[in-house]
């Protein structure tokens, strides 16, 4: 089993539920904290990311457009949405836009984001195998095609 740390993505505009978010969780994960989506997807083009935690509101994008725009170029990552309100709309597009994974509500409990980030990179870890062993897979069936075809021809 893999010791490294997972590498988890926190991005806030507020200065304080980032400074608190690592100083609770930098034991446990590598945390990189941003306070605007145009850092966070500096981040993501220059860290493998297995989990990204969003806030809902902030001022240039909310979260919802942020997960949705980083979808195509990073789709493997974990995205969990962060907010302090209670807005059914942006659960609703959280799912259906940004493929949100999980929602957690501001405060959240400690343990509990600790468990849901854990779960989550574990999601990301197993996809990430399925993807390789399909790709192998797919590999290998060429090859046996190949040779299958390389031996009815030599008859």
């Amino acid at each position: 089993m893999k010791s490294e740390k997972i590498n988890v993505l926190y991005v806030d505009d507020e200065v304080d539920n980032l400074n608190a978010f690592k100083a609770v969780y930098r034991r446990d994960f590598n945390v990189f904290i941003v306070e605007s989506a145009a850092e966070g997807t500096k981040i993501l083009e220059n860290n493998e990311i297995e989990v990204i935690l969003t806030d809902q509101r902030m001022p240039e994008m909310t979260g919802v457009e942020f997960l949705e725009s980083i979808l195509d170029e990073f789709p493997e990552s974990m995205r969990i949405l962060v907010t302090g309100y209670t807005d059914v709309g942006a659960v609703i597009d959280a799912i259906n836009k940004g493929q949100v994974y999980r929602y957690v509500s501001k405060p959240w409990d400690n343990d509990d984001l600790r468990n849901i980030i854990t779960q989550s990179a574990e999601v990301y870890r197993l996809r990430k195998e399925k993807r390789v062993l399909t790709e192998d897979l797919i590999r290998v069936q060429k090859q046996l095609e190949f040779m299958l075809r390389q031996k009815l021809s030599s008859n």
